[in-house]
């Protein structure tokens, strides 16, 4: 499901990117102890990330495409993202929106891979900054009777998902960068 006014009083699209995301976790110890996704990069953790070239993080010609996501788990960060949006209006009051959120950035013709998530709730994903092409395809369960999807969201989108069940890829099609933040919920 996609839901195109969710983020209608959020600042997250103004203010969320390369830069802002740089100087909030450059200090952050407890980051280390995050799930940290590198893809297809060289990237061994978010702290790596933060040390790119301004070059490549603002994607100059010549330079290597990049695609990361990582949870935070860092409390006092948590609360400066959380400042920027709220949970989503679609979800039920008495629906816990998780603490961990989730944030997938990168540059153009980059994406993660066919995977499945092992994680405890559905997810909603809210597109802030470029956009994204997401291919599903159905469990196991269902690959005879069900049939996949190619499905773009757009910025100030919310892509709502089971990727706990869906087998998802996803490929960043616009010409800037893409910043994705997102979290679980019951």
């Amino acid at each position: 499901v996609i839901i195109t006014d969710a983020m209608k009083n959020w600042t997250a699209q103004s203010v969320f990117s390369f830069d802002f995301f740089r100087d909030l976790y450059i200090d952050s110890m407890a980051q280390d102890q995050c799930q940290f996704f590198p893809y297809q990069t060289e990237f061994r953790s978010l702290w790596e990330v933060f040390q790119m070239s301004e070059e490549r993080s603002r994607l100059t010609d010549g330079t290597d495409p990049w695609y990361i996501g990582w949870s935070n788990c860092d409390d006092k960060v948590g609360m400066i993202l959380r400042q920027h949006y709220d949970r989503p209006y679609f979800l039920p009051e008495n629906s816990e929106n998780k603490n961990t959120d989730w944030i997938f950035m990168g540059t153009p013709g980059y994406g993660a891979h066919m995977h499945v998530d092992n994680v405890n709730n559905p997810s909603w994903q809210a597109q802030l900054v470029g956009t994204k092409n997401w291919t599903l395809e159905p469990p196991p369960e269902c690959i005879y009777q069900c049939k996949g999807h190619e499905i773009t969201v757009y910025p100030g989108e919310i892509f709502v998902l089971d990727t706990n069940s869906w087998y998802h890829s996803t490929r960043i099609v616009s010409n800037g960068i893409s910043i994705t933040i997102g979290a679980e919920y019951d």
